[in-house]
């Protein structure tokens, strides 16, 4: 029996995808395709490797500490998946992710074989998906590293590529003779019409002692630093935590350049098994409108998502998320509405919405990170409104949930309760609050909100002061562990 470990790697941005996806709620965790997200669509695919030979054992998320309770939360939706969340303090690639996962899963003597698939792929054909992955786990049983390579449909410039040599082995695996980076196009060109190049996927399976053996021989450094971090980690409930300030000291490189590049001709042997499954990385929005024509697309080649109006428009991709949307004689069009932010763009220069996002990013502007609704470990709140020295919020907490004991330096908050019951410390008097109930927060008191109740809490929050940005919270007691962060 093989036993394998599925691992998800879930630290991207997904910047491309600027204004859906952002930093504080990236690509991985958007419903783009189908009725979840990306990261659940992830980790459903790597659940469903079992076979008379193959045995599917827990699974390994390796994500940041902003996204371990939207990590958490999705996967409570998923009650027949059983995972652990191994929390990087800083990003450094995907190098130093895996080496934490191989450590994980050899840490009682164990030597599975990884499964890695990063967390924002999607997959049109799941059952081909299933039966690329399963040969590839069965060749790499022996020790060696398998590739997942994409077979091409077009001369495509963004993505990097592999090079096959000789005929298939017993699994279909092909022995990897050297990688390419991103081409030009007539290269992209010659590489389709030869027949020996795949694209490569970012997944790859093979034992986590080959990996841990290839990292010491290629890069020591990353091997050597995320072990010092590995040995003094911190494990709870939910989480695990390698050392932060000797995780901050590991190189930040990707696994291609770290071992995969260097493994052709090496003592590592490397093996390629083709993938046709309808893969996309939705790596712009260009994609999601292509992965989302199969029974969304009108006849006039339009994807549309949310509230929408067209007339006389034509392959175009429409998102509304809060209001309705009209468009009227266009073509090939991205148009993606959020809150709080609009995006008008050509298809064909999706790719390049990262120019704004560097302006964003220039500008420090907080539409880089934050949507105007924002998903906090006991619900969210939605900055519904905002002027000189106020600041108006709607803020739902769960049942049973309860915000940090905190204060503020510079700013009042009234309360207004409008769905539910409220539990509220203010000072050294607590109050149950029901709906059309109010209560105030003088400036530098103490203060908690909780729900007691089986229902959700709604409630409007009205702020005044001098200064209203999120990082004036002095926590004293939190159930989440953020005594010390947002």
């Amino acid at each position: 029996m093989i036993n394998v470990t599925p691992v998800v790697l879930c630290g991207g941005s997904g910047t491309r995808l600027w204004p859906l996806s952002r930093a504080g709620f990236p690509k991985q965790f958007l419903v783009l395709s189908g009725t979840t997200s990306l990261f659940q669509q992830a980790v459903e695919r790597v659940n469903q490797l079992g076979a008379s030979d193959i045995a599917v054992g827990s699974t390994l998320v390796v994500t940041n500490e902003e996204h371990r309770f939207l990590s958490l939360d999705q996967l409570r939706e998923l009650p027949h998946v059983n995972a652990t969340l191994l929390l990087e303090p800083a990003g450094r690639n995907t190098a130093p992710a895996l080496t934490l996962a191989a450590l994980h899963a050899t840490e009682h003597g164990q030597d599975p074989i990884l499964v890695v698939t990063p967390a924002d792929q999607t997959v049109q054909n799941p059952p081909a998906f299933q039966r690329a992955l399963q040969q590839s786990i069965r060749a790499a049983a022996n020790g060696g590293i398998v590739i997942l390579g994409i077979t091409p449909d077009k001369p495509e410039t963004g993505y990097g590529y592999i090079q096959q040599s000789g005929s298939a082995g017993t699994h279909g695996q092909y022995t990897v003779a050297q990688f390419a980076e991103k081409p030009s196009l007539e290269v992209a060109q010659a590489y389709l019409t030869g027949c020996q190049h795949t694209w490569n996927s970012g997944m790859f399976v093979l034992r986590a002692s080959t990996w841990l053996k290839a990292l010491a021989q290629f890069r020591p450094d990353i091997a050597t630093a995320t072990q010092t971090a590995w040995q003094t980690k911190t494990t709870d409930a939910s989480f695990v935590r390698p050392n932060k300030q000797a995780f901050a000291q590991v190189p930040s490189e990707s696994i291609d350049y770290a071992v995969m590049e260097k493994c052709p001709g090496s003592s590592f042997p490397i093996h390629m098994v083709p993938l046709d499954a309808g893969w996309s990385d939705l790596g712009a929005w260009d994609a999601v409108w292509k992965v989302n024509q199969d029974g969304h697309q009108d006849a006039q080649g339009n994807v549309t998502q949310g509230d929408t109006l067209l007339a006389d428009t034509h392959n175009t991709f429409v998102h509304a998320s809060s209001r309705l949307v009209g468009s009227v004689g266009v073509s090939n069009l991205i148009i993606v509405e959020t809150p709080d932010a609009v995006l008008v763009a050509d298809r064909s220069q999706s790719q390049n919405v990262k120019k704004l996002v560097q302006q964003l990013e220039a500008q420090k502007r907080e539409e880089l990170t934050l949507h105007r609704k924002v998903n906090r470990p006991w619900g969210w709140y939605d900055s519904i409104d905002e002027g000189e020295r106020f600041k108006v919020k709607r803020i739902q907490v769960n049942p049973g949930a309860s915000l940090s004991l905190q204060k503020h330096h510079y700013r009042a908050e009234h309360w207004i309760v409008v769905k539910g019951t409220a539990e509220v410390t203010n000072g050294d008097k607590v109050l149950l609050l029901t709906e059309n109930q109010s209560t105030y927060i003088p400036l530098g008191e103490v203060h908690r909100l909780a729900n007691p109740s089986s229902i959700p809490l709604e409630i409007i929050e009205v702020q005044s002061g001098s200064y209203l940005g999120e990082d004036d919270i002095v926590r004293f007691e939190d159930t989440y562990g953020r005594t010390e962060q947002k």
